[in-house]
């Protein structure tokens, strides 16, 4: 198709695409047209189309999106020669555009921002970018804004990774840059004559700011670009570009690359009493809140930027201090919320050892602690008055879509952090008792039948509560008080609901109070009415029982008639008890840590107790037959055997519980065998199975091998992965037994040998991305605990050959868990057990070393995505670390197959030697930067990725079994 038809064909997509009626052929139009912007014609098109006068907005839209994008991505396509017709096009379309569009003119300037990265400075010639920039402006005085935004994104262009420019260039580009940012601060300033262009300076000012670039203090605080900011500040229509200015001196100030707060003196003393004369507008009401929030955000930055020049508590620095209480109070939470960051910064300078070193010993350490935290008492105290409010239920709660439901519960744990940076600073009793003047005020308010005044209490519990982990568990004086008031209170569902998690949050109070078992009939009964209210406080209601079942469990040894009449009401449902069944599992490890204070006797007989209505209710379920077992749903039965799960996790006597699961196996042995097939009861049982195995531990008996034997026989025809997760448990306790070892050597060489077979292709392990997961956690914990019975074993070398064929598998477990399997094997040495099995390993690794690491190369490059990079990293350097400069020379052999085209000599050797250095003993955790480099260069564009997997090709190696 010529350049023409191809021109034609653009616009008819593009005219398809936003004005077909038909769905199917604008679908059809914009995949035609995400293929053209791949070709390397869509470079001439778009480039003709933008110079011809006839093409309508919407195609000079897609055009400049074009072109911006193969800039920044494709730019290797084009042969050297082509780089200056494109920046002399480029230019030109800037000044075609300098008027706009802005959507048009901005994607220009992006592009030659993107085409500077790529190239040098010396190759851009005139002096590079900015210089060739100034010569323009001067030469052409009226394009001066299309060139303005060039300036303003050239720096933004430093931080932007969808441009393909390799890791060694980008740096260069920063550093072109930043030599230039005198010549770019001349040109804004002498843009500043031209009124109606201000804020687009001060735009661009602020972007350069951007790049820390170390100008002294006491240039820029005479600056005219920064006193132009400063005065602005102060101009009736507050100017946004100023505010970000400000922001970013301010950010400027304090960054390490500018030297830091100690040299940016001059500059800090000009910013920060001009951003204080600002305080005054916060509580002006004729003020648009944008401004006030633009205000809010600099009195916030500079309390995050100076926070420990502020914490030394000097009179200037209370001024500010005082100002950000001023943003805290402002009534919409978005400004007041600006600051919260600010007190948890300054709460950890404080509270924190490490930032009073400097005082010597420990006597003036203690000294200036404590003086600090009084100066900053009263800023606290003040701070829990305002925040606390802000956590009451909306008088329209029940009407709250459910995003602003969302927002809302993020409003209240964003209050309760700063209510614990409160806390840290004053104390937790100190903090207490202004809280609980706060719930007094409410309580009188709130009387028994005016539910619609339950809201000032409901809030000041909910404060109250977030602080619990901070009030002594001795406090005699305000605690006894707000028991003695929960009773009083209305049984309104979210009131109840935050009664109950009030009380499970004041546990360990509870256990600790001289008279926590009078207060403890009134506690059980709230929590009773929780129960029977609402679902959710029913939920509140069950976690509250299981942290006082944890936290008084001595004391509750003597009550376990009460504690079992309420668990059999909530676990069978009785009465009108709302507990919903995943909440019902808090009753049951509530219980069971009850049971385990007691003697093994009683414990015995407890936990038979607390198995009986589970038992009863999952046996009438089994009693009904295989073939109506068979067609009912998951949850009947996983219902009852999560509780079983929670059981024998909790209840830790390990004979009891080996007794228990012993007269269980029956029951359980049913639903494995008629319900193998369904994933989600097998789960259930499994985990159920694990925690009964790690409990009992070697006090299982005849129970586990018959476990084995029926999870070994039901793998083989339902695949579960869950089979496979639980004989990791059990390899965990039972694999150095050498009493267990036959059996062990049995189970573990039929599940690998059948999972072998069933993962024989990449596409068989996308398919199952589970069975991979867990089959390779199963390995590892065999190279941990019996590598005497796996290493020597007929499966470990079908087992590598299996992990090379999935590690590129994209599912993220999977792929992890394959190599942590793979780095295990080359670390064998590192555990003493399986020193000695190195020589046998490296029978199964040598012979493999070099498409082994081909296959981690291409994992590297590109063939996983960037996120498992850490993995597979250390997987690289852990092959090395054992086998020393041979993998080296498998690395040198593999990286020979990418052109040069995609990794340089340079490259290459610099990858190589950081391989060289690990052979020869060097930190591996100070290494993974090559490594970084290295993926970041083959991973640049999507052409540069296609050819390096296409040279390592990791899924066509020859991976047929060793001889």
């Amino acid at each position: 198709m010529s350049s023409m038809e191809l021109q034609n064909t653009v616009k008819e997509a593009l005219n398809a695409l936003y004005h077909h009626p038909d769905d199917s052929v604008r679908m059809q139009a914009d995949r035609w047209l995400q293929d053209f912007q791949r070709t390397i014609d869509a470079w001439q098109v778009s480039d003709n189309l933008l110079h011809d006068a006839t093409s309508n907005l919407e195609t000079l839209i897609f055009c400049s999106q074009t072109l911006r994008s193969k800039v920044q991505r494709d730019f290797e396509e084009l042969p050297s020669e082509a780089f200056r017709p494109l920046r002399d096009s480029l230019n030109t379309l800037l000044k075609k555009f300098h008027k706009g569009p802005p959507k048009v003119r901005t994607q220009i300037s992006i592009a030659v921002a993107a085409l500077a990265v790529h190239v040098p400075a010396e190759d851009w010639g005139d002096g590079g970018i900015v210089k060739w920039l100034r010569d323009e402006m001067n030469s052409h005085p009226e394009f001066i804004p299309g060139f303005l935004e060039l300036l303003m994104v050239l720096p933004e262009e430093v931080f932007n990774y969808k441009i393909a420019a390799r890791p060694e260039r980008r740096r260069q580009f920063e550093k072109e840059l930043t030599s230039e940012m005198e010549v770019a601060l001349n040109i804004l300033t002498a843009c500043l004559n031209i009124n109606e262009l201000k804020e687009q300076v001060l735009e661009a000012f602020a972007s350069w700011l951007r790049l820390r670039h170390g100008i002294p203090g006491a240039v820029l605080a005479s600056h005219p670009l920064v006193l132009t900011a400063l005065s602005s500040l102060n101009s009736e229509l507050l100017s946004e570009a100023s505010v970000n200015v400000v922001s970013e001196l301010i950010h400027y100030t304090t960054a390490g690359s500018s030297g830091g707060a100690s040299v940016q003196i001059p500059l800090i003393q000009v910013i920060v009493p001009q951003v204080m004369n600002l305080k005054v507008q916060l509580r002006d009401s004729s003020k648009d809140e944008e401004d006030v929030k633009a205000i809010g955000r600099l009195f916030a930055d500079m309390g995050d930027s100076y926070v420990e020049l502020i914490a030394t508590g000097s009179d200037e620095s209370m001024l500010i201090v005082h100002a950000l209480l001023e943003v805290a109070s402002h009534p919409e939470y978005d400004i007041a919320s600006m600051t919260f960051n600010f007190w948890h910064n300054l709460q950890v300078n404080l509270t924190k050892r490490d930032a009073y070193l400097s005082f010597g010993n420990e006597a003036s350490i203690e000294a200036e602690r404590n003086r600090r935290l009084q100066v900053f008492r009263s800023s606290y105290e003040s701070l829990v008055s305002l925040v606390s409010s802000r956590v009451r239920y909306p008088e329209d709660y029940q009407d709250l879509s459910y995003e602003d439901l969302k927002d809302f519960k993020h409003t209240r744990h964003a209050v309760a952090d700063v209510l614990i940076d409160a806390a840290s600073v004053l104390g937790g009793e100190a903090t207490l008792k202004i809280l609980y003047m706060k719930l007094v005020e409410a309580v009188a308010s709130c009387g028994n039948e005016e539910h619609n005044e339950w809201r000032p209490a409901e809030a000041a519990l909910y404060c109250i509560r977030a602080i619990s982990n901070y009030v002594s568990v001795v406090e005699a004086e305000v605690m006894p008080q707000v028991m003695n008031m929960l009773p009083k209170l209305p049984h309104q569902p979210q009131l109840l609901q935050t009664v109950c998690l009030t009380i499970g949050a004041y546990s360990k109070w509870l256990d600790a109070a001289p008279g926590g078992l009078s207060i403890f009939p009134s506690v059980i009964d709230i929590l009773m009415s929780g129960m029977s209210i609402s679902e959710d406080s029913a939920a509140a209601a069950a976690l509250a029982f299981k942290h006082i079942c944890d936290d008084c469990r001595k004391k509750l040894c003597g009550s376990l008639d009460g504690l079992f009449h309420i668990y059999h009401r909530a676990v069978n449902g009785e009465g009108n008890f709302k507990v919903p069944a995943e909440d019902s599992l808090h009753l049951v490890e509530a219980l069971s840590m009850v049971i385990t204070e007691l003697p093994p006797d009683h414990a015995k007989k407890a936990l038979e107790a607390l198995c009986l209505p589970v038992v009863t209710s999952l046996q009438e379920v089994v009693n009904q037959g295989p073939e109506i077992l068979d067609k009912k749903v998951a949850r009947e039965f996983t219902v009852h055997i999560d509780r079983f799960a929670y059981i024998f996790r909790y209840v830790n006597h390990p004979e009891a519980v080996a007794d228990a699961i012993q007269r269980l196996w029956p029951i359980f042995k049913a639903i494995f065998d008629v319900r193998a097939w369904d994933m989600r009861t097998m789960e259930s049982l499994c985990r159920a199975c694990k925690y009964a195995v790690r409990t009992s531990g070697r006090f299982m008996g005849i129970t586990i091998g018959a476990m084995l034997e029926e999870i070994q026989g039901l793998y083989q025809l339902h695949h579960q992965p869950c089979f496979l997760y639980l004989s990791s448990e059990v390899i965990k306790i039972f694999g150095s037994d050498p009493s267990c070892a036959d059996y062990l050597k049995n189970l573990i060489e039929a599940l690998f040998s059948h999972t072998t077979c069933l993962l024989k292709n990449i596409r068989e392990f996308t398919a199952r991305p589970d069975i991979a997961d867990d089959c390779f956690l199963l390995a590892s914990r065999c190279i941990r605990y019996c590598p005497q019975l796996f290493i020597p074993s007929a499966v470990f070398p079908s087992l590598v050959d299996c992990s090379m064929i999935g590690v590129t598998v994209q599912h993220k477990e999977a792929s992890n868990s394959i190599l942590t399997f793979l780095s295990d094997v080359f670390d064998l040495a590192k555990t003493s057990p399986g020193e000695q099995y190195q020589s046998i390993r490296d029978t199964v690794i040598i012979p493999r070393g070099a498409s082994i690491t081909r296959i981690l190369i291409a994992c590297l490059t590109g063939a996983l995505p960037s996120s498992r990079l850490e993995t597979v990293t250390y997987a690289l350097l852990a092959l090395t670390r054992a086998y020393g400069m041979k993998a080296v020379e498998w690395a040198k052999d593999c990286i020979s197959l990418v052109p040069l085209t995609a990794v340089t000599e340079v490259e290459r050797t610099r990858f190589l030697q950081t391989l060289s250095n690990v052979a020869t003993g060097a930190d591996i955790n100070t290494l993974t930067v090559s490594m970084e480099e290295l993926s970041d260069v083959c991973r640049r564009n999507r052409t540069v990725q296609e050819i390096v997997q296409g040279a390592l090709r990791p899924h066509e190696l020859n991976l047929a079994p060793v001889s």
